[in-house]
C-alpha cells in the first residue's frame, strides 16, 4: 500500500493506446467510429460527396429528426445508422435524377442526441455526450479520472426503455444491482492493471456509479490516526497502519485489536499485522508498557 499508485487517467490513457494497438478498443476518430451509430436530435453530421463539391457540408439534426439537403430538401434520419443515412441520401439522389450512382459518406463530427451519465466517487460528474462505440475507460477520463475515495468497484446501470422516452435525463430509479440485463458491476482495479474485458462499452442512457470505498478506523500509537478508505479488497493490518502513516515509536504491535461490529454487536478480536481487516473496522494500536 506504500507504493504510489498512478492517476486512474493516466492509466486509462495507456489502456486506450495498448487496447487500440491490439485492437481490441475501436479508434477514435469519428470517420472510423462505428456505422451502427443511431443518428437522432441535434447530432452535427458531416457528409461528404464525392460527385459534387457544393453537396459536402455539416448539417445539424433538428428536434424531429430531419434536416435539409441541397437538391433534395428535407430529409428524415432520425432512427437511422450512419450507414442507412448514406443510402436513404442516395437513394434519394438517384430517384430524383441528379446522379446515376452517387457516392457519399456520412460521419458525425459531434454527438449530441446520445447521452451517458457518470456519477459517484470522480472528479467531474455529470452527463457526457456518447460518441460512437464509446467504452468505460473514455467515459471515466471525461470525467477527470476518479478520486481518493474511490472503491475499486463501478456500476453500470443500463436504463429502461421509459426512462430513454424522456431525452437528455438520467435514470432515476434505484440500481437493479441482481438484475445482469439492467447492471453491470466492474472491476476498476483489474482494469487498471490492463484487463480489457472490463473496458465494457456503453450504450445510450447509462449511468455509470463509481462507489465510494468503505473505511476502516485506525487510532492509538500511529503517526496519523483517523479513518482511511479501503480501496482493495484484501488489505492486512499491516497495511491498514500504513495508511496512517506507520506507528510511532511507543507502540506495541503484539497487543493491537480489531474492533467490529457482528450482528449488531461489537466485539473485539485480538490482531496480527498479516490479519485482514474488513470495512467499517477499528483498528486500536495500544502504547507498549518500557
Amino acid at each position: 500500500m506504500r507504493r504510489s499508485r498512478a492517476t486512474l487517467a493516466a492509466v486509462l490513457l495507456t489502456l486506450v493506446t495498448a487496447g487500440r494497438a491490439a485492437g481490441q478498443v475501436p479508434p477514435a476518430p469519428p470517420q472510423a467510429q462505428g456505422a451502427n451509430y443511431i443518428v437522432g436530435p441535434q447530432d452535427v453530421l458531416i457528409i461528404t460527396s464525392y460527385d459534387q463539391a457544393d453537396l459536402t457540408g455539416k448539417f445539424t439534426v433538428e428536434t424531429d429528426g430531419s434536416f435539409t439537403y441541397p437538391l433534395i430538401g428535407r430529409v428524415t434520419v432520425g432512427g437511422m445508422t450512419l450507414r442507412q443515412v448514406e443510402e436513404a441520401i442516395e437513394k434519394l439522389l438517384t430517384d430524383q435524377g441528379f446522379f446515376r450512382s452517387p457516392q457519399l459518406t456520412v460521419a458525425v463530427e459531434q454527438y449530441r442526441s446520445q447521452r451517458v451519465y457518470i456519477v459517484g466517487e470522480v472528479r467531474n460528474p455529470g452527463a457526457y455526450p456518447l460518441s460512437g462505440d464509446m467504452r468505460l475507460v473514455e467515459a471515466l477520463a471525461l470525467a477527470g479520472s476518479t478520486l481518493p475515495t474511490s472503491s475499486g468497484e463501478a456500476v453500470i446501470v443500463h436504463p429502461s426503455e421509459q426512462s430513454l422516452v424522456v431525452q437528455n435525463q438520467a435514470p432515476v430509479a434505484a440500481p437493479a444491482l441482481d438484475d445482469p440485463e439492467r447492471a453491470a458491476r466492474v472491476d476498476l482495479r483489474a482494469l487498471e492493471n490492463g484487463d480489457l474485458s472490463q473496458n465494457v462499452p456503453l450504450r445510450n442512457g447509462d449511468t455509470v456509479f463509481v462507489l465510494r470505498a468503505e473505511n476502516v478506523y485506525v487510532f492509538g500509537q500511529v503517526r496519523n490516526p483517523g479513518a482511511y478508505p479501503l480501496r482493495e479488497k484484501q488489505t492486512t493490518v499491516l497495511q491498514a497502519l500504513s495508511l496512517a502513516g506507520g506507528i510511532t515509536d511507543r507502540a506495541s504491535t503484539g497487543r493491537i485489536q480489531i474492533v467490529r461490529i457482528v450482528n449488531s454487536k461489537k466485539v473485539e478480536i485480538r490482531a496480527e499485522l498479516t490479519d485482514f481487516v474488513l470495512p467499517r473496522d477499528t483498528i486500536i494500536v495500544p502504547e507498549r508498557f518500557f
